[in-house]
């Protein structure tokens, strides 16, 4: 699937849609992500400031997926875990980036060239307009490389 239309389905999933969260830009190689979250009345807290929940679905699933897209099909690739740490209250408009380069890439595909599982932790900080850090978030990806299919062709071991 196209970024652009990625884009365009999760700003209209309920979820994103309710919770006040717009994907604003999804790079052409799936490498960088930005994330808004607008203050509307309905992701406010009950002192006035950006419910934590919402805080934390903004995270959830980029990383992820942009693994996928960049390691391509011959690896398993989910979400293993996540925390969130509030460093101090959010108010109107938050923004969280994502960001794969190829050394990190290089790293995971070394780590499981063996058929070996990896979990790797990235940490997604969240600041708003001020540029003040609101939240920082703490994701970590299991990535493991596929088993080659083979099709019995010529082999020596297709069990027959």
């Amino acid at each position: 699937m196209r970024p652009g239309l990625f884009r365009w389905i999760m700003n209209l999933w309920p979820p994103y849609r309710g919770a006040g969260v717009r994907v604003r830009e999804i790079a052409p190689d799936w490498r960088y992500v930005r994330v808004d979250l607008v203050a509307t009345l309905l992701n406010r807290n009950y002192v006035g400031v950006h419910f934590g929940g919402s805080l934390f679905s903004m995270a959830d699933p980029f990383l992820m997926l942009m693994y996928i897209k960049a390691l391509g099909p011959d690896y398993v690739v989910w979400d293993h875990s996540a925390s969130i740490r509030f460093v101090r209250p959010g108010r109107g408009t938050v923004t969280a980036e994502f960001r794969l380069d190829e050394a990190m890439l290089e790293e995971v595909r070394a780590a499981t060239s063996a058929g070996e599982r990896y979990l790797k932790t990235h940490v997604v900080e969240v600041f708003d307009q001020q540029g003040e850090l609101v939240a920082r978030i703490e994701r970590t990806v299991y990535v493991r490389r596929k088993a080659p299919v083979h099709d019995g062709a010529g082999s020596s071991d297709s069990g027959r």
